[in-house]
């Protein structure tokens, strides 16, 4: 508890309520947060209010302050433009920084008679450079791309000085290289060859395939025929190269796509930067803040192109809106110099776009921490459909299973970052209900689990679930929502609905069904869990009913009642086991006579096949 709050409350009930900044100090007077307001004193008193309900990161902040300082602005806009500025200048402890400290890469067209192509982390050599990329596999890529596009030399000859020395290499026999070493080139065409392959790197494939095509209309029409046919064979090349990328329209040739992942407490923003109705280059950034993808994105925003000003796209595309999208236009607008436009699609293909954008975020997360970016799509789609404030990472399911109205359990299966965790799955015999009554039995199974958690007597019922899956409809869950209620936690509760086929359908909650068709991952994950705790409280089903049928065939021995034969399966679990045991292991188990002992083993050979042997 921070025991400055009494002065810092009574400091604040005394601030403007105008628009402004507000720098939060600690006893060194050291900025550890910048933040901006509409209403200075409303946002600074919700951090000293006695019954605020904080984030830890937040928590943690208000712990330290020690004094704060403040600036009013004229508008909410130039308290963003203002926070934006300090931030760069303090890098405060609490705020959600952005690092760019990474080098950037160059395509390089080298200063030689002959230019190559290259990849450069820096401008040292001589030459011609395109980019920076922030991506270095972006640049790599395009420079591959045109290599073989172009047919440009990779090898490391010199030109023209060794012409005709050597036999040309593969790349000229499988047509990948132009053989500029058989000295059939001169230096005049092969500078018309780099500069299309720059126009080809800089404006895409649709813009330099009508330069070629116009060029070579003209070497048609001067009788230059083979000139004709080797541009030809080029458009063929740029054109299925070109066929491969993701094209913008043209309304948005020049456009930043940007969206958000986020798994086990990283998020991961992923901007798509395309320039020249072409995906020019790619970018990710990692946080691992406790904060709402609202707050981490306009963090990112306004760092990001505040560093970036002279790369500021005509157009913004985000995956969900920012509050006050045009305040945060007209801050991108003044950097920029011109007019930038924020986007938000709800349908159509600039939403195909930023699924793009998200999958790219997804399989950045899935890298680092081991997982497929199917994975990590399908918990961050199943949170966004229930409407869970992030991905739920831990997750339980409930079946109930019964054979003839009798032997009622239940199997409780784990999904852990979207895989079965085997070791912590469960099972409940009914105690209370013995006949068949889902509703029943699915709340005494709820009940038991819950009391275990408060009890901390068992370590696999030690953690709370994310999400808690039911295998039924919303009967199920209006019966499971009010105990989960009724022991102070707040989890949420879903059903699993199925069709005539067996097949999920649908998720249920209180209100009604939840359609997940357009969410295949989500889709695909919920029909795994379903189909594995199906599988897993009808195998336990089938296991009681195997040891109750062996249990009556060992009671027909005269001196073995049903504790006994219970004991005995207790003792040797398996069958297997059981044919196994000698004599001497059945009496003391048992607790019999030998007699009853060696009568009770020749059933024990029946009942699995063997010969009984005495």
């Amino acid at each position: 508890m921070n025991c400055r709050l009494p002065v810092l409350r009574e400091k604040t009930a005394k601030l403007t309520t105008s628009p402004g900044v507000y720098l939060m100090k600690d006893q060194k007077s050291e900025i550890i947060y910048i933040g901006k307001a509409k209403n200075l004193k409303n946002r600074v008193t919700s951090y000293f209010r006695e019954s605020a309900d904080h984030t830890p990161k937040v928590a943690s902040m208000v712990e330290h302050v020690y004094d704060y300082d403040f600036i009013v602005t004229a508008s909410e806009y130039e308290a963003l433009v203002l926070e934006c500025s300090l931030i760069k200048q303090h890098q405060p402890k609490y705020n959600i920084l952005l690092k760019d400290d990474k080098g950037y890469t160059y395509l390089c067209f080298s200063e030689e008679p002959y230019p190559r192509l290259t990849v450069e982390k820096n401008k040292k050599k001589a030459g011609t450079y395109l980019g920076p990329y922030m991506s270095g596999y972006v640049a790599r890529e395009a420079a591959k791309e045109a290599n073989r596009v172009f047919q440009l030399p990779t090898c490391r000859k010199r030109f023209p000085e060794d012409f005709k020395k050597t036999r040309p290499c593969l790349n000229y026999h499988i047509k990948q290289c132009m053989g500029v070493c058989r000295g059939c080139i001169s230096q005049k065409d092969y500078a018309e060859v780099i500069q299309q392959a720059k126009a080809y790197i800089q404006m895409g494939s649709t813009d330099s395939v009508k330069r070629m095509q116009e060029e070579m209309e003209r070497a048609a029409e001067a009788l230059d025929f083979e000139r004709a046919a080797m541009l030809r064979d080029r458009i063929a090349a740029v054109t299925k190269a070109g066929e491969t990328q993701k094209i913008m329209d043209a309304a948005l040739e020049e456009a930043d796509v940007i969206a958000m992942a986020e798994h086990m407490g990283t998020q991961c923003v992923s901007i798509l930067r395309y320039r020249g109705r072409r995906l020019f280059d790619k970018e990710t950034f990692f946080f691992q803040e406790n904060a709402s993808r609202e707050e981490v994105m306009d963090s990112y925003l306004t760092q990001y192109y505040e560093h970036h000003r002279g790369e500021i796209p005509k157009n913004i595309v985000l995956e969900f809106a920012m509050p006050d999208p045009e305040m945060y236009e007209q801050l991108f607008t003044n950097f920029a110099g011109r007019r930038v436009h924020i986007t938000v699609p709800q349908r159509g293909t600039l939403c195909q776009f930023v699924q793009l954008s998200r999958n790219n975020a997804n399989e950045e997360l899935a890298i680092r921490f081991n997982r497929t970016g199917r994975e990590v799509q399908a918990l961050e789609e199943l949170g966004a459909v229930l409407g869970l404030p992030q991905p739920p990472q831990y997750i339980e399911a409930y079946d109930i299973s019964n054979l003839s109205s009798t032997s009622m359990v239940c199997g409780m299966v784990v999904f852990e970052n979207g895989r079965p965790l085997k070791k912590a799955y469960k099972r409940f015999r009914m105690k209370e209900h013995v006949t068949q009554d889902d509703y029943a039995c699915m709340k005494e199974a709820l009940t038991r689990r819950l009391k275990h958690y408060l009890a901390q007597d068992e370590e696999g019922f030690s953690r709370l679930p994310d999400l808690i899956l039911l295998d039924g409809g919303q009967g199920h869950v209006n019966t499971i929502a009010p105990v989960i209620s009724g022991f102070g936690l707040h989890i949420p509760v879903f059903g699993m609905v199925k069709d005539q086929k067996h097949r999920t359908r649908a998720i249920s909650s209180a209100g009604g069904e939840i359609s997940l068709s357009a969410n295949r991952s989500a889709f695909h994950l919920l029909t795994q869990i379903q189909d594995e705790v199906h599988r897993y409280s009808v195998a336990y089903m089938h296991s009681i009913h195997v040891k109750s049928s062996y249990q009556m065939e060992l009671t027909k021995v005269r001196g073995i009642g049903e504790k006994k034969a219970q004991k005995l399966l207790l003792r040797f679990k398996t069958l297997v086991n059981l044919k196994q045991a000698t004599l001497e292991e059945l009496e003391t188990t048992a607790g019999i006579n030998r007699t009853t002992a060696e009568e009770l083993y020749g059933v024990i050979q029946e009942m699995t096949g063997g010969n009984s042997t005495g």
